[in-house]
């Protein structure tokens, strides 16, 4: 075999798998959208077969051949098609360390999870899922042990969302949060409170929806390639490449505020995925490279442009179009002030910047502890509520406003909550090399987002998975990554707000 012919089966091989993705994702997305609420074994069934094909192509001795043959040759290939082996080897290195049978059943096991997830959130009834979140949490255990069995798994856990992120970072980052957030949260409850009642009232869905489409088309979103839906957890997800990206959202009928900054957050995952370079399709350099990098991008347009004074002043005569009666004699000042109010709340999805890592800190003790079976299962809600008493000073009232609100745990991503904190963090740190080229208040205000998404699709998007995590952030600082930057925007926030 050439390297010609080697190089020719390998985009062959990637554009398979990108096909059986293409197919496992819709009935992902299907059964977290449209799909009648008693489905599920149906899905199960085909992700079951869809799953074993995967996992034989994968794993095969022809595709390990291949792989082999040119890392052997490496020389002779490009930078993306070394970046292109490296990743599919590790990949089926690991893979192959999972007994297909337990591989294929984990895949029904997740189906099953979020089914029954959904129903348990709906009725507040965590027994009901605890059997499969214990399997979940069991399988993730293995998994990583099967796959370095020398290594913490959930160190591994972590790495499988954030490459070479570890507990020991994960501690010294949210030790440093947590140190300088807890004084400015109690510094700022002496402070009168912020009105936010421009927020609240009755706003009717197709009003909401109305401004859903109209947010995607602000912020850049090519609306022929990125498709809108409902569902109880909103997420993104790529189907097959970033030529076909779905961002779902949840309207409140008492606060149209959720759903816009839920689309605005997807948005940015969104323009990530679809920012990909079009020569990086169906392959596994398509689509952002962590998860961390990845919540950078949603985290930045939902917070540091979404929830701006200029951002703020940009979207108000829309907003008094589309609700009229609410926002008569109101200004975009009061809108600014109102998503801005920083104060404990329940609900992660809904929580300000300055309290946000708060949540993610919860969810990452929790689960590494269950891993490190120093928690069992069973004994989440109390210690769930305890904590959240601890950090936030919050009752909670029952487990659907409690440990069954995410939907991540149910999807099998354990390790992924800490990704939400980092991406804040480097979204803060490129926000600070951006402004060294861009006027970015100037752009937002006016509506005109060309330049921040030219920056951010030249530093970031094009680049897809050519670049490790820590590589990519150091290719676009300049330098390391540092969260005092984070901790100055906050700081500089609530300055702005309340004055501290």
């Amino acid at each position: 075999m050439t390297i010609e012919q080697a190089v020719s089966e390998l985009i062959a091989l990637q554009r398979k798998m990108a096909a059986y993705d293409h197919a496992m994702g819709l009935i992902f997305y299907d059964g977290n959208t449209t799909a009648p609420k008693d489905t599920a074994s149906n899905r199960g069934a085909s992700l079951s077969i869809l799953s074993e094909e995967m996992y034989r192509l994968g794993t095969s001795d022809e595709t390990v051949g291949l792989l082999e043959f040119l890392d052997a040759n490496k020389d002779q290939l490009d930078t993306a098609q070394k970046r292109m082996v490296h990743l599919l080897l590790k990949n089926i290195r690991d893979m192959k360390k999972i007994p297909m049978d337990e591989y294929i059943e984990y895949q029904e096991l997740i189906v099953a999870s979020d089914d029954v997830w959904h129903r348990a959130k709906e009725t507040s009834d965590f027994e009901l899922f605890r059997p499969y979140l214990e399997k979940l949490f069991a399988t993730a255990k293995k998994f990583a042990l099967y796959i370095e069995p020398d290594k913490d798994p959930y160190d591994h856990c972590l790495g499988d969302y954030e490459e070479g992120l570890t507990k020991a970072a994960c501690d010294e980052f949210f030790g440093k949060l947590r140190s300088e957030i807890v004084p400015i949260l109690k510094e700022i409850s002496t402070k009168p409170q912020v009105d936010d009642s421009i927020r609240r009232g009755f706003f009717p869905e197709d009003k909401q929806e109305e401004l859903a489409y109209y947010l995607m088309e602000k912020i850049g979103l090519d609306l022929g390639h990125v498709g809108l839906a409902t569902t109880e957890h909103p997420f993104t997800t790529s189907l097959g490449s970033h030529f076909d990206e779905r961002i779902t959202t949840h309207y409140h009928l008492d606060d149209f505020v959720c759903s816009m900054y839920s689309v605005v957050h997807e948005g940015g995952h969104a323009l990530y995925d679809t920012g990909s370079a079009d020569e990086l399709a169906y392959t596994v350099l398509d689509g952002g490279v962590s998860m961390s990098i990845h919540e950078s991008q949603s985290r930045f347009y939902e917070n540091i442009v979404g929830r701006s004074r200029s951002f703020c002043k940009m979207i108000f005569p829309k907003l008094a179009e589309l609700f009229p009666e609410h926002m008569a004699d109101r200004d975009p000042e009061e809108f600014y002030h109102a998503v801005n109010k920083a104060e404990p709340s329940l609900i992660r999805t809904e929580a300000d910047e300055l309290t946000y890592s708060l949540h993610i800190m919860i969810r990452y003790e929790l689960e590494k502890r269950v891993i490190a079976g120093e928690l069992e299962v069973k004994d989440l809600p109390a210690e769930w509520n305890r904590m959240y008493k601890e950090y936030l000073g919050i009752d909670v009232p029952d487990d659907k406003h409690g440990v069954l609100q995410d939907s991540h745990w149910a999807s099998g991503l354990i390790g992924y909550f800490p990704s939400y904190a980092l991406g804040n963090a480097y979204g803060a740190q490129f926000l600070s090399k951006m402004k060294e080229t861009v006027d970015v208040d100037a752009c937002i205000e006016s509506g005109d987002f060309g330049p921040i998404n030219d920056w951010n699709r030249e530093h970031i998007w094009k680049h897809g998975c050519m670049y490790k995590p820590v590589e990519l952030l150091e290719k676009v600082l300049g330098g390391k990554f540092d969260p005092d930057y984070y901790i100055e925007y906050l700081r500089g926030k609530c300055r702005d707000i309340y004055g501290i």
